[in-house]
């Protein structure tokens, strides 16, 4: 008999204003305590982006309080079952965008935006020659788990996202370009700044990898590897029709989906390593990594 699990992660976001965010952001972490949640919240002038994890029980009264809100009447949560909390601890923060992007054009997805496609419609239009599929995450996230012939972005952080979409991108403007994220939000800014540099057919998936893979038509289908999720489990299984892995150590190549952080407190890069390479190399992703810690320590 399957025990039915009493933990939920939340995952979600909306695009509205918000007046005031440090005020915001304040009473929202007193909610969020009083609750017992936990998880990492940001709070801007754009709107809200957060993740949390917490009983049932906890996660329904939170979704409920939020919808009780006009602001977030219609605010679409993701959920996942878990077996505990998936945070240390609860952090609200105030900030100047939800996801950094740092553009000089405003870029408000609710006015302008790539078409939303869901699963299904996304899955088909991966069928097609003619489409350019975009990942709209950072290159380690690609590389524990991504969609089928999708670009990798060399992107450490999605800042970095215009520069190389118009030194890499720039020729496939006429062509239907299908982006993706792991909940949607990146791809709500990553589509409407496409639109502004000339793209001509944008779309992204609605509801992101997570959504894809909760779906029961396409289940997960296209997926391969697994996707990495900003909590402690660090990834989850997306594909349920076939298991792939693509993930390979940092080191030397071999087939794993085990990620770690640096051991160095100035590089904390986060890297696929297999069980051999982390004990031979110490848990540091370089040589020099190791001799610096080594040296400060």
């Amino acid at each position: 008999m399957t025990t039915k699990p009493t933990y939920q992660v939340l995952l979600y976001y909306q695009y509205v204003r918000i007046e005031d965010p440090n005020t915001f952001a304040a009473e929202h972490w007193q909610l969020c305590r009083k609750l017992d949640l936990k998880g990492r919240i940001l709070v801007a002038p754009e709107g809200i982006n957060g993740t949390v994890s917490g009983t049932v029980a906890q996660t329904e009264a939170y979704m409920a309080h939020m919808h009780q809100d006009e602001r977030f009447a219609d605010m679409v949560f993701k959920v996942d079952p878990h077996d505990g909390h998936a945070f240390p601890k609860i952090a609200v923060k105030p900030k100047k965008e939800l996801v950094t992007f740092r553009v000089e054009k405003e870029l408000d997805p609710n006015k302008r935006s790539g078409k939303r496609l869901s699963p299904q419609e996304f899955f088909e239009a991966m069928q097609r020659e003619d489409v350019i599929i975009v990942d709209g995450r950072n290159d380690y996230e690609y590389d524990l788990g991504h969609f089928r012939h999708a670009i990798r972005p060399d992107v450490r952080s999605f800042r970095e996202f215009p520069d190389w979409i118009r030194d890499h991108l720039s020729s496939y403007k006429d062509k239907t370009i299908l982006t993706y994220c792991t909940g949607g939000i990146r791809c709500e800014k990553l589509t409407a700044f496409m639109l502004e540099e000339g793209f001509q057919d944008v779309a992204q998936l609605e509801g992101g990898i997570v959504t894809y893979g909760q779906d029961e038509q396409v289940r997960g289908r296209g997926f391969d590897g697994k996707c990495f999720v900003f909590d402690e489990r660090l990834s989850v299984p997306i594909n349920r029709e076939e298991e792939v892995v693509v993930g390979t150590c940092h080191h030397c190549g071999t087939a794993t989906e085990n990620l770690h952080n640096c051991n160095d407190p100035r590089c904390h890069q986060l890297h696929l390593c297999c069980s051999d390479c982390l004990e031979q190399h110490q848990g540091y992703c370089s040589p020099a990594c190791r001799d610096h810690h080594a040296a400060v320590s």
